[in-house]
């Protein structure tokens, strides 16, 4: 399994907000979203393919009891279930952040959903292959319907503009089952300053509609840095 990076952090965004958690981040995506904060993980994807047992080896050594398995799209490789199975047994909660395009029957305790938008499509012009390639590719219900039904889960949502949040209402007409307050919207930016910006619409918008806001808190304490 391609990995970028293994690094202890604390966790800035969704329900576990502020718990000190191992993060397994894969290397190698299947989308390509414009906004991507990730890009060695995705764009120009790099790291070293490690062992089933090296990746629980360097997990453990960081003496956490939960693990972010991330990416990229962790869903791409199949590696992905002995190491979930390795991290269950050995007692660890298991986070699983996806675009919701794929699905492995992996060990999880909460599969974090975060589907892309048409805000994450890359533009034509500068990337046209992957512009067509995203575009038909980053929706894909069964998959969500499924994971939905296997999994506990959130959902997390990347705003820009307030047409972002009316395709979300749209989006979520095809799923009535999601429960809207495990669904969250949270500010594109990699900034803290843009990310506030955004957050002041957006919050009072997530109460009126019944939401979840999801401030990046990884950005306001750390900044757009690698390990965090």
């Amino acid at each position: 399994m391609r990995i970028a990076e293994i690094y202890k952090s604390t966790q800035g965004e969704g329900f576990l907000t502020g718990i000190v958690s191992a993060f397994v981040r894969a290397s190698g995506c299947n989308l390509r979203c414009s906004f991507c904060d990730t890009p060695y993980a995705s764009w120009q994807p790099e790291g070293d393919d490690l062992s089933v047992d090296e990746i629980i080896t360097q997990v453990n050594a960081l003496d956490c009891s939960h693990v972010v398995m991330t990416g990229g799209e962790p869903m791409l490789f199949a590696e992905l279930i002995p190491v979930c199975d390795s991290l269950q047994k050995a007692g660890l909660h298991i986070t699983i952040e996806t675009a919701g395009t794929l699905y492995l029957p992996v060990a999880c305790d909460l599969m974090s959903i975060s589907p892309k938008l048409s805000n994450s499509t890359p533009p034509e012009a500068s990337a046209p292959k992957w512009h067509l390639r995203h575009e038909q590719t980053r929706h894909e219900p069964e998959v969500i319907r499924r994971l939905v039904a296997d999994y506990d889960y959130q959902f997390k949502f990347v705003i820009e503009t307030p047409a972002d949040c009316l395709e979300v209402i749209e989006y979520l007409t095809n799923f009535p089952e999601v429960k809207r307050n495990q669904v969250m919207l949270m500010p594109q930016g990699t900034d803290s300053q843009h990310l506030f910006k955004i957050g002041d619409w957006l919050e009072p918008h997530c109460h009126d509609a019944g939401f979840v806001f999801c401030p990046r808190r990884q950005v306001e304490w750390f900044g757009l840095v690698r390990g965090t």
